[in-house]
C-alpha cells in the first residue's frame, strides 16, 4: 500500500481482511503509512516520486501487488514504472491518470465521446481567462488544470471575483496546478460520487457517496479536500445510476480504450444531478478521501481479490461487490487553520473510548512525537466513521465518538449528511 492518509489507512484496513492475507501467507506493507495503518501493516520508509526505489522494495519483497493510494504518483507514472518489471498494480497508467491530472483532458474527452458534461473554456494566459469569461454567466466556475489537492476550484459569484481569482490562478496561487485553467459553466442541481472498478474493459460499480467540500457548517467558507461524507447517496438511485454508467462512465472507458490508453483502477466520477440528468464534473484516478472511509466500511466484498482482479484484467470473471444496505457516515476532525495553515502537533487521545461503540478512527495527518503519543500532523487529521440503519442513525453515532475524541486543537463540521438527514424525517413525517 502506498500513501499516509485516511484512505489509505481505509484501505490497509480492508486489506488486512482479505483471504490473500489470512489464508494465504501474504504480508502488508505500507510506505510511508502512518500509526493507524501501523496497527495492519509493517511501515517502510519509501519516496513514492523515487520509482527505482520502490521497484527495488518490491523485488527485494517479492511483492504480488501493488496498490497506489494517491493520485501524485499515479499521475507521476510510477503504476507504469511498477508494470514494466512485471508487477501487478492497482492503479491506471500515467497516460490514463490524465483524467484527474488535467481537467481540460478530461473535458476534450467528453467532447470527443459525446459525455454530458458542463460547458467549458481552456485558458493558458490570463488575457485570454479574461476575455472567455464573456462566454459565462455568474457564478464563475474556475479550475486549475492540474493537481491541486482538491481546492483548486473557485466558484465565483461575481465577475469581479472571476477576474481576482484568475489573477491568483495565474499568480501561481496553486503552482503548477495553474498554468492552464478551465472555465466552465456552472451546473445546478446536487451533487454525488460514484465509484466502479475497472479493468479497461469490464466494469464493476463499487457504491456511491455524497462528501462535503466546504469548511463550515451549512456548506460556507473555502472548499476543503472533504470534511465529511456518507454513503450510499441516496438521490443517486438506481435509474439514475444506471444512466451515469451508460451515459458517463462506459463511454470515458471505451474511449480511453479505443484511444490507446485503457483504464485500469478504481474511477471515480463526481456528478452533478441536474435536471436534464447526470452530468460529469470531473474524474478522479483513485478513491476519494474521505468518501472511501464510507465504502469500506460497507463494503462486504474481500477487496483483496477485487483490486487484484483489476490489475490482473479478470475483474469480468469477478462476482459483483457486495455492500452493506446500512449507511456508513464519517466526519473529518481538522487541525485548527485549515484548509489554510493548519496547526501541527496538536495532542489526540482518547481514540479507544471513541471506537467502544462500534465506530472506526482513520487516521489522515498523524504522526506520533518523541515520546510515542499521538499528534497531528496535517490538515484533516482523523475521519470518525460509523454505521447505521439511516443517515440519521449513522450521523448520531459518528458524532457521539466525535465528542469522545480528546483533540483540543482540533475542529469539525457538525451537520455532516445534513441534506438525507432532512429528507428522512420529511419522509418520516409523511408517514
Amino acid at each position: 500500500m502506498l500513501g499516509s492518509g485516511g484512505r489509505e489507512h481505509a484501505l490497509s484496513w480492508k486489506l488486512a481482511q482479505s483471504r490473500l492475507l489470512t489464508e494465504q501467507g501474504g504480508k502488508l506493507y505500507a510506505a510511508p503509512g502512518n500509526p493507524g495503518i501501523a496497527q495492519y501493516a509493517e511501515l517502510v520508509a519509501l519516496d513514492v516520486a523515487d520509482h527505482a526505489s520502490v521497484v527495488s522494495f518490491c523485488d527485494a519483497h517479492d511483492i504480488g501487488l501493488v496498490v497506489i493510494g494517491p493520485e501524485a504518483p499515479l499521475v507521476d507514472g510510477l503504476a507504469d514504472s511498477l508494470r514494466g518489471e512485471g508487477f501487478s498494480v492497482f492503479g491506471p497508467s500515467k497516460a490514463a491518470a490524465q483524467l484527474e491530472g488535467s481537467k481540460g483532458f478530461t473535458k476534450d474527452l467528453c467532447e470527443r465521446a459525446n459525455i454530458p458534461t458542463a460547458g467549458y473554456v481552456r485558458t493558458t494566459t490570463l488575457d485570454h481567462a479574461l476575455k472567455a469569461l464573456d462566454d459565462f454567466r455568474a457564478p464563475y466556475v474556475l479550475k486549475a488544470d492540474g493537481l491541486a489537492s482538491g481546492k483548486g476550484v473557485v466558484i465565483a459569484e461575481t465577475r469581479t471575483d472571476a477576474e481576482e481569482a484568475l489573477s491568483d490562478m495565474f499568480g501561481g496561487a496553486f503552482g503548477d496546478a495553474g498554468a492552464e485553467v478551465v472555465i466552465e459553466e456552472f451546473l445546478t442541481g446536487e451533487e454525488a460520487s460514484f465509484f466502479v472498478l475497472t479493468d479497461g474493459a469490464s466494469i464493476m460499480p463499487i457504491g456511491s457517496a455524497q462528501d462535503h467540500k466546504r469548511v463550515g457548517d451549512g456548506d460556507t467558507g473555502p472548499n476543503t479536500g472533504g470534511m465529511g461524507a456518507y454513503s450510499p447517496a441516496r438521490v443517486l438511485g438506481p435509474t439514475l445510476r444506471r444512466e451515469a454508467i451508460e451515459r458517463i462512465v462506459a463511454p470515458t472507458v471505451r474511449a480511453m480504450a479505443d484511444e490507446g490508453m485503457p483504464y485500469s483502477g478504481v474511477l471515480y466520477a463526481g456528478l452533478m444531478l441536474t435536471p436534464e440528468g447526470p452530468k460529469l464534473i470531473e474524474y478522479n484516478c483513485r478513491f476519494g478521501d474521505p468518501e472511501c472511509q464510507v465504502l469500506m466500511l460497507r463494503l462486504e466484498a474481500d477487496l483483496g481479490e477485487l483490486l487484484l482482479a483489476c490489475a490482473e484484467n479478470r475483474l469480468g470473471a469477478m462476482e459483483p461487490a457486495k455492500l452493506s444496505d446500512r449507511t456508513a457516515l464519517t466526519v473529518v476532525m481538522a487541525a485548527e487553520g485549515y484548509p489554510g495553515d493548519p496547526q501541527k502537533g496538536g495532542k489526540i487521545g482518547n481514540l479507544d473510548k471513541a471506537e467502544a461503540d462500534g465506530a472506526k478512527v482513520f487516521h489522515a495527518g498523524t504522526a506520533l512525537d518523541a515520546e510515542g503519543k499521538l499528534i497531528a500532523n496535517g490538515g484533516r487529521v482523523l475521519n470518525v466513521t460509523a454505521l447505521g440503519g439511516s443517515v440519521s442513525e449513522a450521523q448520531a453515532a459518528a458524532y457521539r465518538a466525535v465528542l469522545a475524541v480528546d483533540f483540543p486543537t482540533g475542529f469539525y463540521r457538525r451537520d455532516i449528511g445534513y441534506r438525507e438527514v432532512a429528507r428522512e424525517a420529511a419522509r418520516e413525517q409523511l408517514g
